[in-house]
């Protein structure tokens, strides 16, 4: 008997089964179309970014080896490339290729120009924020003998912050501005902690040490 009970239900399932398919089978289709079509349109766009990104790599890198040519017409390609990576490449190519074409301006004399790279890398909010920040401790660094003080400690109160990635070169900038300033006191208390810091670069401690050593005969003590 359960066998009987069974197979009627199962019957009356395909029954409602088809009645739906007739109902419904044309809004099923269609759906099931537009998923393969969203999926396949996802599938083109991975695609074509990594082209993209393929492309804009190898723009790249054809512009560092011609950045590490002698000046003159491979200077100008590598500015050029540069100039096409940041404009069509993803945030990270943009920024490093903004970074290279500034220092590259700032040896040949463009500073102006140099610092706009700089600064627009600094600016950029989808840029990785560690070369944001690098960008921004450059646009000091090329200023601490002639930009305005305010706006110079204003961008480094960031970059001196106890987390930040280029703190102590960020605080070897911020002793060097204090000293162009005459405020030797504050200078010489950065100077130490920075010749004492174990996370500051090797490089960094000894410039510290050594200018500390003078502007502590120069203070008495």
């Amino acid at each position: 008997m359960s066998d009987i009970f069974a197979e009627v239900d199962e019957e009356l399932r395909a029954d409602r089964a088809q009645k739906l398919l007739k109902k419904y089978g044309g809004v099923l289709i269609g759906a099931a179309v537009l998923v393969v079509a969203c999926v396949a349109g996802w599938q083109a766009w991975r695609a074509h970014e990594a082209r993209e990104t393929a492309r804009v790599a190898a723009i790249f890198l054809d512009a560092t080896k011609a950045a590490a040519a002698a000046p003159g017409v491979e200077r100008d390609t590598a500015l050029i490339e540069f100039d096409q990576v940041a404009r069509e490449g993803s945030a990270g190519y943009r920024s490093l290729a903004r970074l290279r074409a500034a220092a590259m301006r700032f040896d040949a004399g463009e500073k102006d120009a140099a610092l706009r790279l700089w600064d627009d890398t600094a600016n950029d909010t989808a840029g990785d924020p560690v070369l944001r920040d690098l960008a921004s401790l450059l646009w000091v660094w090329h200023q601490l003998d002639t930009g305005a003080p305010d706006i110079l400690r204003a961008r480094l109160a960031k970059l001196t912050a106890p987390d930040a990635a280029w703190r102590p070169l960020a605080e070897e900038a911020q002793a060097l501005l204090d000293l162009r300033e005459g405020r030797k006191e504050a200078a010489r208390d950065t100077l130490r902690r920075l010749s004492a810091d174990p996370a500051a670069p090797d490089g960094v401690r000894g410039r510290a040490g050594g200018l500390l050593e003078n502007l502590s005969a120069e203070l008495g003590g």
